[in-house]
């Protein structure tokens, strides 16, 4: 009798723990061209917040977390976190306007769950500085964007390099 009542309770949690795994690898059904779009918005909203030296809608496309992170053009542009992100936007518009970037070449990577995208593009970053017009030509643009608790795609890591010249 102990024999049955002990296979009786194995078997009971081997059916309750197989049930609750299954449950947890699920697949979750995402519409990856709904999600596609709103990513591609975020990079268009990147592209805006650029061209209006618009602070307040780089904030929203950038994840709010400390541990985000951006490399530029220069051997000094590692910024970490959104504030150091900011402090280096608020010093690029001090110094240029008239900002005009047009992209091309955009590839957008979903994951299978849908929680994590990367991306690669092509940017020409038109400005005046001193006034005098200038222009980085076939800047590469990538980076990783996460979908966030509040429903919101956002950036967490970027980067921007230049080819080399006479490459």
């Amino acid at each position: 009798m102990k024999k049955s009542a002990f296979f009786l309770i194995f078997g009971l949690l081997f059916i309750l723990l197989s049930c609750s795994t299954m449950q947890q690898t699920e697949k979750v059904v995402v519409n990856r061209s709904e999600q596609l779009k709103s990513i591609e918005n975020v990079l268009e909203q990147y592209i805006v917040a650029n061209e209006n030296e618009d602070l307040a809608l780089g904030e929203q496309i950038w994840a709010p977390d400390g541990d985000i992170i951006l490399y530029g053009t220069t051997s000094k542009d590692r910024l970490m976190g959104w504030n150091n992100i900011l402090h280096a936007f608020k010093s690029q518009f001090a110094t240029i306007d008239n900002i005009f970037i047009t992209t091309s070449e955009q590839y957008i990577k979903l994951n299978e769950t849908g929680n994590t995208a990367w991306f690669a593009e092509i940017l020409d970053y038109n400005y005046m500085k001193d006034g005098k017009a200038k222009s980085l030509k076939g800047l590469r643009f990538t980076g990783v964007l996460k979908y966030c608790m509040d429903g919101k795609w956002r950036i967490v890591q970027a980067h921007l390099s230049m080819p080399m010249k006479g490459d």
